[in-house]
């Protein structure tokens, strides 16, 4: 979403526990995510980051209720990232192993770090980012929004600047689609409005074996 000011909101969630069960999560929460950020239009400039928690936060008890309720949603929850594009700064929430990435002409960098098996093991040094991507349990998060009663999300910061590229996206996405690739598309593949449409044809034309859903802001 994007306001007459000029400000930016987005968010991705990619559900888990199952195929309707994972639907469920990850459409409640974005609904909700979204229904908070618009009630609380006035504190985007003010209290970002109190902003963003409280939306993750109210996300998290719908799904987390709705689980216990429902014994066709037991176990269910989603990950979810998403940005507030503010002027000359994006802050970024996320939980789970869906991602957001700065682009700029000269790079690609990765805000955010996976809540997941294979992002701790290479934090320790065990594994190499390229042996993650192929990793039996790449799939294996250790976080999930409605999974516990209790929130835990990470919170991000960064400087942005016009022409430069926010990108959210599930890891059906990033597992299957390189970083470089991920670069070339924003800045030299076309029209960025066309960008999560080519990038969404290069993971399935490899098979994704994942949902694939992408949001791209360009600042």
């Amino acid at each position: 979403m994007i306001t007459e000011d000029g400000l930016g909101a987005g968010v991705v969630c990619d559900g888990m526990g199952g195929a309707r069960a994972g639907n469920i999560a990850s459409t409640m929460a974005v609904e909700s995510f979204c229904r908070v950020l618009m009630r609380e239009k006035d504190k985007w400039l003010s209290e970002p980051e109190t902003l963003l928690t409280l939306a993750a936060e109210e996300a998290n008890a719908l799904v987390f209720s709705r689980a216990g309720a429902d014994s066709d949603c037991q176990g269910m929850g989603t990950t979810l990232v998403a940005a507030l594009l503010l002027e000359g700064c994006a802050h970024i929430l996320n939980i789970g192993d869906s991602r957001a990435y700065h682009i700029t002409t000269g790079g690609i960098s990765r805000i955010t770090r996976d809540h997941s098996v294979v992002e701790d093991l290479v934090y320790r040094g065990e594994l190499t980012p390229e042996q993650a991507r192929q990793h039996p349990q790449k799939n294996l998060i250790t976080r999930a929004l409605g999974a516990e009663e209790q929130l835990r999300a990470d919170l991000y910061e960064i400087p942005v600047s016009k022409g430069e590229f926010l990108l959210l996206c599930s890891d059906g996405l990033s597992n299957t689609v390189t970083d470089q690739e991920l670069l070339y598309e924003a800045v030299h593949g076309g029209v960025p409005e066309s960008c999560c449409d080519r990038l969404l044809d290069i993971a399935l034309s490899r098979g994704a074996p994942d949902n694939v859903t992408a949001l791209l802001f360009q600042i």
